[in-house]
């Protein structure tokens, strides 16, 4: 699994011309996933997202979490976190998930993801999507198996 957390003052996505998922601040999330995903692993990973301490206190230090300031989150599926750039100059996707192991676990972190955020917006798999944001900070993190996951 690959994600990229981006702290937004606001973020969409849309798909043909029609805002499907909407947030003001939080987390704009994009989420890949490979074959070796598990859905323990995306509860673990959710997990993780919802105690990031990335957000500033009155101190000016980054001690709160999204649910500390209670932000919200738009999750994205990515499945190019997977490009592999090593040969040629066309990336290749040969690590990123089967469409339907990937499509389930991208559903699953959705739902489980509202058990533990104030909002819970998002994409549509394997769409052509529009992502619109306003980074904060910017302030970007990067997770994956054996990087904070």
């Amino acid at each position: 699994m690959k994600i990229v957390i981006q702290r937004v003052l606001n973020s969409s996505v849309e798909v043909e011309n029609k805002i499907v998922g909407k947030i003001g601040r939080g987390f704009l999330i994009l989420l890949g996933i490979s074959n070796n995903d598990t859905k323990e692993k995306i509860e673990k990973a959710a997990q993780k997202i919802s105690r990031l301490r990335i957000f500033s206190d009155e101190n000016g230090k980054t001690n709160l979490s999204i649910n500390d300031i209670g932000g919200e989150i738009l999750v994205v599926s990515q499945f190019t976190l997977y490009a592999d750039c090593r040969k040629g100059n066309r990336p290749g996707f040969i690590n990123a998930g089967a469409p339907s192991l990937a499509e389930d676990l991208y559903n699953y972190f959705i739902e489980y993801s509202k058990k533990l955020f104030n909002k819970v917006e998002h994409g549509i798999f394997g769409a052509d999507m529009k992502v619109s944001l306003i980074n904060d900070g910017p302030f970007t993190v990067i997770l994956e198996d054996g990087n904070g996951i």
